[in-house]
């Protein structure tokens, strides 16, 4: 069982642990606790993690946000992954901060990455964790707050959450995604 788990994000030190970024930090986190290093490869930082009979192919698009879909497409392809194990961690406005979401299709909300992963894949039936950045910007500053820095009260949450983001990918791919939601979609996460 092969599983495509993508991390959306921008490549380059000035994006690096911003909001819009955290797709990377959740993949980082995935990686690590399975002693698994990321390496530059076409068109994204890659890993793989084999865990419990299962193989975890993964990727952070170095396509920029925008692009991510070229990135997606490519390596779906070139490791023969099908559709259903493919799992896109990807920042939400629309969601509070305390909020994690994961869904098995839908639309791209208005996020770039997904936009490009639904025109390249010509489909937007995909699992997507939706982890949520809230929406704490003055009108017409979207893009300033995404692209920031979390705040040093968010830190705390923002931990909890990428470990909980992980247990959701090794569920994803063995319990299955309706297991994962119910873990996830109704928690409400604290800040300590």
């Amino acid at each position: 069982m092969k599983f495509l788990i993508v991390g959306l994000g921008n490549p380059g030190s000035e994006y690096a642990h911003t909001r819009h970024n955290i797709g990377f930090d959740v993949i980082y986190a995935f990686v690590t606790k399975h002693d698994v290093v990321l390496e530059t490869d076409r068109l994204a930082y890659t890993a793989e993690v084999k865990w419990k009979g299962k193989k975890f192919v993964c990727i952070c698009p170095t396509t920029f946000m925008n692009l991510s879909g070229k990135s997606v497409k490519y390596w779906m392809e070139k490791e023969k992954i099908a559709l259903e194990n493919i799992l896109v961690i990807v920042d939400e406005v629309s969601l509070p901060l305390n909020k994690l979401r994961l869904r098995p299709s839908g639309s791209d909300g208005g996020h770039n990455g997904l936009k490009s992963i639904h025109e390249s894949l010509e489909t937007t039936s995909y699992a997507r964790l939706r982890f949520g950045i809230g929406n704490n910007y003055p009108k017409g500053m979207q893009s300033e707050y995404v692209l920031g820095k979390w705040d040093k009260r968010e830190e705390t949450i923002v931990k909890c959450k990428i470990d909980k983001a992980v247990e959701v990918i090794e569920m994803f791919a063995t319990a299955g995604i309706t297991m994962a939601m119910n873990q996830v979609n109704n928690k409400e996460f604290c800040i300590e």
